[in-house]
């Protein structure tokens, strides 16, 4: 039995909500508080947004407030602890082990072995995954390597900046530029596949390539649909479509992976060619996973652009300050290097400040596989699924006051409105080794962007704020949270 076991239930304004303490003859002096935690249990309804990002966020910080920092939840079948205070967060991942797992993957599992695929770094775990993530490291998270994909990433932000431009010369008032969160989202798209393919896919085109269109149709199918296939159990896959067209979006992102995976091997490039040749990991799997290019990477840019854009189309004095240092350090319009970054500490503060406000995803995870944990004088067993809330978190008021304002200066060193807040308080690409792979090809991406739209370009407030906010709201009707499957 589970030292968890429900003792107690009552329906609750939609919601199954439990009692739950832990178990006398499991929990001694040392590993319990002889108190309860509060158990929420989530109904899942089939509408695709019912448990989307943002409800997901609103639940994190409602159910902080009226359960206390750590509790269990239960939404279709998956079964977890979430835990929503920085400290917490650092007991857990302390305690991860030398080969961390964020979650079970049993569907990604599936579809491999039917295709008979090595797993790849998204699935596989233990040794295997650590030699892939090894050879992965040095190229992706080093910021002496990732400063050398910044020609490239400059061309697809020129191509961003040409696009936004004939978007806005097209619009009626010549000035609003309708969907730009779609555009942002090719760009991120671009950026990281012109880096592990190194070649263009056209995303920015006024023509989109055939292929190309169908390998990003393949991507949202395949992260949009792992939620329904985890959700619905094995045996309606004859009555609904989602397995189905889960397999097809795998298929696809295969037969149009692999025809830039052949180029990438005969040409001898980079990224592909040192994942294959050093680490000798099954050409399907590795490259399937590559292909997710870390998909919060691509999440991650868009929706961070778009709600830095809205923040300084509101705010002049932010805005201001921000085109005065990136003008004092590149003149004349010259184009940044990794080096000028280095001297554009408030930059840097901004997006800090947004990815804190709106991180791409409300939490992490980790599932316990070596060993038991004690988080919070708790006693957990193995094979314990955790939820880390990074959302709730970095909202939190004794970490960040006035969370909920947009305020850069707080990470900015020997500023009196720096906050003294924990090293957990605020990680939106994750923590230790399984943090995101991307993460840093990310930032150089959105400092590049950021540092290239001009203060012409921000002038009109009331215009761009609105048609930010409009695509604002786009980007959080369409996008939905998937546990575990981001590196």
């Amino acid at each position: 039995m589970s030292p968890l076991d429900e003792t107690n239930a009552s329906f609750i304004m939609g919601f199954h909500v439990f009692e739950s303490s832990l178990r006398p003859d499991r929990a001694s002096s040392q590993y319990g508080k002889g108190c309860n935690i509060s158990v929420s249990h989530l109904r899942y309804s089939a509408n695709h947004n019912a448990l989307d990002s943002w409800q997901i966020t609103a639940h994190l910080v409602e159910h902080k407030r009226l359960y206390g920092p750590i509790w269990r939840s239960r939404f279709g079948p998956f079964d977890v602890v979430n835990v929503a205070t920085a400290e917490l967060i650092a007991q857990v991942i302390r305690q991860e082990g030398r080969y961390p797992v964020r979650t079970d993957l049993p569907h990604w599992k599936e579809y491999r072995d039917m295709r008979g695929q090595a797993y790849g770094i998204h699935v596989d775990t233990g040794p295997e995954w650590y030699r892939i993530r090894s050879a992965l490291n040095p190229k992706m998270l080093k910021l002496k390597e990732v400063a050398a994909y910044a020609p490239i990433i400059h061309e697809v932000v020129s191509d961003l900046l040409q696009r936004v431009e004939l978007l806005r010369l097209r619009s009626p008032d010549q000035v609003t530029v309708k969907d730009l969160a779609s555009e942002l989202y090719k760009f991120g798209f671009e950026g990281i596949s012109s880096i592990l393919f190194e070649t263009r896919l056209g995303c920015l085109q006024e023509e989109i390539p055939t292929d190309t269109l169908r390998f990003i149709s393949a991507v949202n199918d395949m992260l949009a649909l792992s939620e329904m296939v985890l959700f619905f159990p094995r045996w309606t896959r004859h009555i609904f479509p989602f397995w189905k067209r889960f397999v097809q979006a795998w298929d696809d992102l295969y037969d149009v992976g692999m025809l830039k995976f052949n180029v990438c091997i005969r040409d001898a490039q980079y990224i592909i060619s040192i994942l294959y040749v050093t680490v000798h990991v099954g050409i399907h799997g590795s490259l399937n996973e590559l292909q997710l290019p870390s998909g919060q990477q691509i999440y991650t840019t868009s929706n961070t652009l778009s709600w830095t854009l809205y923040h300084l189309a509101r705010d002049a004095e932010v805005q201001n300050r921000l085109y005065n240092e990136i003008a004092s350090v590149c003149p004349n319009k010259e184009l940044p290097t990794a080096e000028h970054l280095t001297r554009m500490p408030y930059m840097k503060a901004v997006i800090k400040e947004t990815l804190r406000i709106y991180p791409v995803v409300p939490g992490n995870g980790r599932l316990t596989v070596d060993s038991e944990v004690i988080v919070d004088n708790y006693w957990f067993p193995k094979k314990t699924q955790f939820h880390l809330c990074h959302y709730a978190v970095s909202h939190d008021e004794s970490n960040f006051p006035e969370p909920e304002c947009f305020v850069p200066d707080r990470w900015l060193r020997d500023n009196p409105s720096r906050s003294q807040h924990h090293p957990y308080s605020s990680v939106p690409f994750g923590v230790g080794v399984r943090a995101c792979v991307g993460k840093r090809v990310a930032e150089l991406e959105m400092y590049f962007a950021l540092s290239r739209v001009r203060k012409p370009e921000l002038a009109k407030k009331k215009t761009l704020e609105r048609s930010i906010l409009l695509n604002i709201c786009t980007i959080l009707h369409n996008h939905c949270l998937i546990y575990g499957t981001i590196e």
